[in-house]
């Protein structure tokens, strides 16, 4: 993500972590408030991201306040699971951590003779974690490749095996890294490969992950543990490090302003794809769904998640996309 997004107005807490780590987020005022339709009814299907699974389940429980007689199934395995069940009509809702790629893409378009629409929801730093008991504070892009891929395609001189090769002296200096993950369904995975890692191959020694959480609670419980996963799963055992671009760069932590300024170098939009028919409504469920995810509701329930709410002038370009 490069545009830079820092919004003003308001301010509202944000409660990283289940409410342990709190700072100021802007929510801009000029979002709309949700104004509810007549006539929705039915059910909706959601298939797709583990990282935005929980905030996923607020929008639901939320929106049935709106609306209590319809039914939401929501199922968190992986962004990659999203485009086939888009494509075979199992789900409306296709919530990704990354961008589609173009073979899901093609393959979507060879079904429908269009392609996907993508509706942007919220925005990640995607946060390279460490046990809350580790010194150290801040790696380069480079060094994070160095760490968890075994091409070092960013241009890291050398492997990073132990402590001391990320520069921890004493009793850390000859303590082996051990790497958290994500499995390859999931679309964490695909943009740390692609922006970490500089496209390059994980690995073997990843101890991969079924979900963002269970990245975390690895690194919680080995204090020689390192691991990545999305801002809304910190917890008190974990802390974030300041990432740098490149050798000699400006480190940036995962902070608010930092994050939607696009400074932080693995910041990124969260994203829901839907079916949408070109000249054609999109299905009134699904339209008012996504309506209510873009208002300032739903994106205080990004707020409550850990996540960073986007401002208005991409919620009136999103909205556009739904008419």
């Amino acid at each position: 993500m490069k545009a830079r997004i820092l919004m003003a107005g308001t301010t509202a807490a944000l409660w990283l972590g289940g409410g342990i780590f709190a700072q100021a987020i802007q929510l801009d005022p000029a979002l709309p408030r949700y104004e509810r339709a007549s006539g929705v009814s039915g059910s909706l299907s959601s298939v797709g991201s583990d990282t935005l699974n929980n905030v996923m389940t607020l929008w639901a429980e939320d929106f049935r306040k709106e609306y209590p007689n319809i039914k939401i199934q929501i199922e968190g395995k992986g962004s990659s699971t999203a485009p086939p069940a888009l494509i075979s009509s199992t789900a409306q809702l296709g919530p990704m951590s990354r961008e589609m790629k173009p073979t899901e893409v093609d393959d979507f378009e060879k079904r429908f003779g269009y392609k996907p629409t993508r509706i942007r929801v919220a925005v990640d730093g995607l946060a390279v974690y460490v046990n809350k008991d580790n010194p150290l504070d801040r790696l380069t892009v480079p060094q994070v490749d160095a760490i968890f891929s075994k091409a070092r395609s960013c241009g890291h001189p050398r492997d990073i095996v132990v402590w001391a090769d990320a520069g921890l002296p004493g009793s850390w200096a000859t303590r082996p890294i051990s790497l958290y993950g994500r499995n390859s369904a999931s679309g964490t995975y695909g943009f740390f490969k692609e922006h970490a890692l500089c496209r390059g191959d994980y690995k073997d020694s990843v101890k991969e992950q079924p979900g963002s959480a269970s990245v975390v609670q690895g690194v919680t419980e080995d204090l020689q543990g390192i691991g990545y996963s999305g801002i809304g799963y910190r917890t008190s055992g974990v802390k974030t490090l300041q990432i740098a671009a490149k050798e000699g760069g400006t480190y940036f932590g995962t902070d608010a302003e930092t994050v939607l300024g696009g400074k932080y170098p693995l910041s990124r939009f969260l994203f829901v794809y839907v079916n949408k028919a070109p000249n054609k409504p999109l299905d009134p469920l699904v339209r008012e769904f996504l309506r209510f995810v873009l208002s300032r509701s739903g994106q205080e329930d990004v707020i409550k998640d850990g996540y960073l709410p986007i401002p208005e002038r991409i919620v009136r370009e999103e909205l556009a996309r739904l008419d």
